[in-house]
Formats: structure tokens, C-alpha cells, sequence
């Protein structure tokens, strides 16, 4: 009679190691993308400075765990860097043309303009108002024609020209000319009534 020989216990099987994972850069790939996406919108693109830095920071760890071989999505944090530097690209170039935009706003309020302000017509006492238009000057004109020459300043530097006649009645013309060229003119006619210029 022959002996069985008995076979070996079993071995558990051997658990599989997870795969290493890469959170971080997927993060960063996240906020570089939002980033991106916020950077281009005027005003609301201020957010965006936040969110493509941080996305670079993390994409940039995500890919420093991946060389070591501790994390995975290589692909996916290399992706991260570029979307964030891009986005990081896009506030950069938006703060150029925001100072520019003020430089050239700042110019053209400090720069001054030869203004001509004319009131023709045959009515007689007439109430003129003219000016800038947040320190306008008033003059009554027993007769007409009416001038005036001043230099402006600022975004409206035409300023304003408005005429009324008395109960007398007549018709008025405004004219408002700034440097050399007639950039508002108006009419009324009758008691009373009111010709306004607004010069741009």
C-alpha cells in the first residue's frame, strides 16, 4: 500500500500593490485649467492669478512624485504646467494692456483743447451757459452774435453750450468747435426756448 504524500498547504495569493496615484498633479492640471479658461475675462480674470499659480506649484510636485516613482498621470501634470504657464501668459499680457489703457486715458484727460463756444441768432438777452461741463460759466448777451474762446481740459473737453431765449422770444444757434473742428451745433426758435450743444 502505497503512502499519499500530502500536498503542500496553499498559499495565500499575494495582493497586488496598488498603483501609485497622482492627486496633486491632477489638481494642479485642474486649477490651470480653470485658470486658463477665468484669464482671458476682463475683471473676472483677477482669479485667475490664484488659480494658474497654484495649478503650476501643484502640477510642477506632481510631476517631481511622478520621477521618483511614487505617483502616476505623468501626462496629466506635464499638462497641468503648460495650461497654467499659459493662463500665468494671459494676466500677464492683460496688466499690460490695462497700464497702457490708463496711461493713454490719463494722456488725453491731462492734454488741452482750444474750445470755441458761438451763439448766433436774432434774439435778444439771451442766458448762456457754457463751459466744462462740472464748472460751466453763465453770461447774458443783450444781442447777438456771442463768442467765447477757452482751453479745456479732461474726457469732455468740449464742455457744454446751452442758450435760452426771453419772453421775448427770437431763434438761437449754438455752435461748439474744438480745435478747429465744429463738433456739436444746434437750433430753437421761440419764447423761452432752449438750444443745447454737448461737445465730445
Amino acid at each position: 500500500m502505497t503512502q499519499q504524500t500530502p500536498y503542500p498547504p496553499a498559499m495565500p495569493p499575494l495582493a497586488t500593490p496598488a498603483p501609485p496615484r497622482n492627486g496633486i498633479g491632477t489638481t494642479g492640471f485642474v486649477l490651470g485649467l480653470i485658470g486658463l479658461v477665468f484669464s482671458p475675462i476682463p475683471f473676472v480674470g483677477i482669479i485667475a492669478w490664484p488659480l494658474v499659480v497654484l495649478g503650476l506649484i501643484f502640477a510642477a510636485i506632481g510631476l517631481a512624485r511622478v520621477r521618483k516613482g511614487i505617483a502616476s498621470n505623468k501626462g496629466l501634470s506635464i499638462a497641468g504646467i503648460v495650461i497654467s504657464v499659459l493662463g500665468l501668459g494671459v494676466c500677464v499680457t492683460w496688466i499690460f494692456v490695462f497700464n497702457k489703457a490708463v496711461d493713454d486715458v490719463n494722456k488725453e484727460i491731462a492734454k488741452t483743447a482750444k474750445v470755441s463756444y458761438e451763439v448766433t441768432g436774432d434774439a435778444k438777452n439771451v442766458e448762456i451757459v457754457y463751459g466744462e461741463v462740472l464748472n460751466p460759466s453763465t453770461e447774458t448777451a443783450p444781442s447777438l452774435p456771442w463768442h467765447k474762446n477757452v482751453e479745456n481740459k479732461g474726457v469732455y473737453k468740449g464742455g457744454t453750450l446751452t442758450v435760452t431765449t426771453a419772453e421775448t422770444g427770437g431763434s438761437v444757434t449754438c455752435k461748439i468747435t474744438v480745435d478747429g473742428a465744429v463738433v456739436s451745433t444746434k437750433t430753437a426758435s421761440g419764447e423761452f426756448a432752449t438750444a443745447a450743444c454737448t461737445g465730445t
